[in-house]
């Protein structure tokens, strides 16, 4: 078979593969404290591989295969905490291609066995800022291709239309009292789905703003406060690695885009395993670290629409599942080893979702506001 023949057939696998799947769930929440805003959860971890990566994983490949990146039989080689690798490994077991997940040690062992279940390989890296340096080297040894999510997440997506996230989002807002939100809240892993919400907001001209909460060990926050200040910001750079798994990184990446982001919040870690924990008991279900921290950006921002005596809807992500983090998130001893404060913080969010002042977290709010 000849390389355009098989990119063309491994694009109808990956588009029959689109076909037979559901859209995701948008889940409505009420809080008491806020009875004029209504809140919803875009559950993205119904995919197939179980989070909001799947979205980007099939854009990801469909973007190489359509520049001529990939190569039949050639390995597949990607960066990631976890939940990417999960739903690029099943992607490349859909196009018959070796997988290499490049990973933090520290990663969970629920994901580390998702990526081995979906065909992929695990090669662990000891420091968060040298998995794509390894990635690199893999990909020279291997003959292989190295994914880059972090480079390409935000121009592989389409953001225009073709059923992305924010499309998806409004045609399901479509009948509720407030079609349009007032904000979308999500946290930035690689930046490209801030990029596709900021965008297509302001393509179709809605009066949505953005906000982004990142972790409390990332540099996302610190660059996007420097962009606004008219500061170099690309190059920001720590060595630490995010405890919020999926989100937060050590640098600023290429993906993420200051100019689609309307507000930024920094969240400590101790308040978004705690909102994580809240929301878990309101839906019935576990949820994972990152969906915590979108969370707590969702109570800020209401707070703030509660304090104009502003009504309308506040949408957020619900990124994975909880049962991906029983060895962490989920076990108290984790907790413990961590030096995470459990019980007050829960009681902090709790008293937030009552209506009470959440306390101050360091935001920035861009400047044309």
């Amino acid at each position: 078979m000849s390389h355009r023949h098989w990119v063309a057939a491994s694009i109808r696998r990956i588009e029959a593969d689109f076909n037979r799947s559901a859209d995701t769930h948008l889940i409505p929440l009420s809080l008491p404290g806020y009875p004029d805003i209504d809140f919803y959860f875009k559950d993205e971890s119904s995919h197939p591989t179980g989070s909001l990566k799947h979205r980007l994983a099939r854009s990801l490949f469909l973007y190489a295969l359509a520049n001529g990146w990939l190569r039949e039989g050639a390995p597949v080689i990607e960066a990631s905490s976890g939940s990417t690798a999960v739903s690029e490994a099943y992607f490349a077991r859909l196009l018959g291609l070796p997988f290499i997940a490049v990973i933090p040690a520290s990663t969970s062992p629920e994901k580390i066995a998702a990526i081995e279940f979906q065909g992929g390989r695990c090669h662990l890296v000891e420091r968060a800022c040298d998995l794509d340096e390894a990635s690199r080297q893999l990909a020279r040894e291997t003959g292989g291709h190295f994914m880059d999510q972090f480079t390409y997440a935000e121009r592989a997506t389409d953001w225009r239309a073709n059923n992305n996230i924010a499309e998806s989002i409004f045609k399901q807002m479509a009948a509720e009292p407030h079609p349009v939100p007032a904000w979308i809240v999500c946290s930035p892993g690689t930046g490209g789905t801030a990029a596709t919400l900021g965008r297509y907001v302001r393509y179709r001209q809605h009066a949505t703003d953005i906000l982004c909460a990142d972790p409390e060990i990332s540099m996302f926050y610190d660059g996007y406060r420097e962009a606004l200040a008219g500061r170099p910001w690309r190059d920001l750079a720590s060595t630490g690695g995010s405890r919020i798994e999926g989100i937060g990184r050590p640098r600023v990446e290429a993906s993420f885009l200051p100019s689609c982001v309307d507000a930024m919040v920094k969240v400590p870690d101790a308040l978004s395993l705690a909102a994580m924990r809240e929301v878990s008991a309101r839906l019935g279900r576990r949820v994972g670290g990152s969906t915590g921290t979108n969370f707590v950006g969702v109570l800020w921002a209401a707070q703030r629409m509660k304090q104009a005596g502003r009504a309308g809807a506040i949408v957020t992500i619900l990124c994975d599942a909880g049962e991906r983090y029983a060895h962490s998130y989920y076990d108290p001893a984790w907790y413990a080893d961590s030096g995470i404060d459990v019980d007050d913080s829960d009681k902090m969010i709790a008293a937030t979702c009552a209506g009470q002042p959440l306390p101050d977290l360091p935001w920035v709010a861009q400047a044309t506001g």
